[in-house]
């Protein structure tokens, strides 16, 4: 795979020679954001963006009511353009990858996370984990090189045991929808890959020291966030069980067509926000803005994304 360099990747390049991996919560990188949880570094890495019709998203939507929270995000709701934000976690002892991307065959403005990994100073060979939040392209296809081998080959791969048993049964590709049949085909494909060498969890398990499995089913069956804690501080990766920075937090209680149980992933959404409100814990969203790194706050009744810059 040809490796390219684009300027914002070679001035982050210099800025991590300057030590910009010194502990802080946050400061902006190249491609994302960091933030330090005690022995843990937390960084994010972009994958490109997602471009996506709106009524992927917003479909289905009281459309009025759509169009007002979109209109004061200053976006139109006909397209949208999601950041792809790949979390890379260091503690010492452990690299660990949560999600690997969409690697070459989703979208062509999506997939470079291997320049991320070259500006970064990050090998695939260093990645001791893969922590998958669920099992969609954009999370998952990054997994294979280009000989549909693992990419990460020193990696051991974990998964929820609802989430894989769902795109490993071959049932899933006449059950989920003629719009994401490709989804299914690819998943089934690429776990299969994998099949003997991945760990299965369910909600709560302790799968490292400080990396906790937590069930945000709704976006998929057995969507996984992941609860990140060293001593006293905590921050939670969120995968896409809250997707945007728009209607995601001002009405989570909307079903949404990226969903695929929406009423189940509304409540998700809703109890989630409630705890991450009332903590104020940092969270790392995979499409949330700049860099994906910021936390949730009430506000006016709901909820909105502040971002850590």
């Amino acid at each position: 795979m040809k490796l390219t360099r684009r300027s914002l990747l070679r001035a982050g390049s210099a800025a991590l020679a300057a030590g910009a991996l010194a502990p802080a919560l946050p400061r902006r990188l190249w491609a994302g954001s960091t933030l330090t949880l005690g022995q843990m570094q937390v960084q994010t890495l972009s994958d490109g963006m997602l471009v996506l019709p709106g009524d992927f998203i917003l479909g289905g939507m009281p459309q009025e009511e759509m169009r007002a929270v979109m209109a004061k995000h200053g976006l139109s709701p006909d397209r949208l353009e999601a950041p792809v934000n790949v979390t890379l976690m260091r503690d010492g002892t452990n690299t660990v990858l949560f999600d690997v991307g969409s690697g070459p065959d989703f979208m062509p403005t999506a997939g470079k996370l291997m320049e991320a990994f070259e500006a970064a100073g990050v090998t695939p060979d260093e990645v001791t984990h893969v922590l998958f939040t669920h099992a969609h392209p954009d999370h998952l296809w990054g997994l294979l090189d280009d000989f549909d081998e693992p990419l990460f080959p020193n990696a051991e791969f974990v998964m929820g045991q609802t989430e894989f048993d769902y795109w490993m049964n071959p049932e899933t590709v006449n059950t989920i929808g003629q719009a994401r049949t490709t989804f299914a085909i690819g998943a089934k494909r690429r776990l299969e890959v994998i099949a003997e060498q991945i760990r299965l969890v369910a909600d709560g398990d302790e799968v490292l020291p400080g990396v906790a499995a937590v069930l945000t089913a709704g976006h998929t069956p057995g969507h996984l966030a992941w609860e990140l804690r060293s001593g006293s501080a905590a921050a939670m990766v969120l995968g896409d069980c809250i997707g945007n920075p728009h209607v995601g937090f001002e009405r989570p209680d909307w079903a949404s067509g990226s969903d695929q149980d929406p009423a189940m992933a509304a409540q998700t959404r809703l109890r989630l926000l409630d705890r991450l409100a009332g903590e104020q814990m940092p969270i790392v969203g995979y499409h949330l803005p700049q860099g994906g790194v910021g936390r949730a706050e009430r506000a006016d009744g709901t909820y909105r994304f502040v971002a850590e810059v």
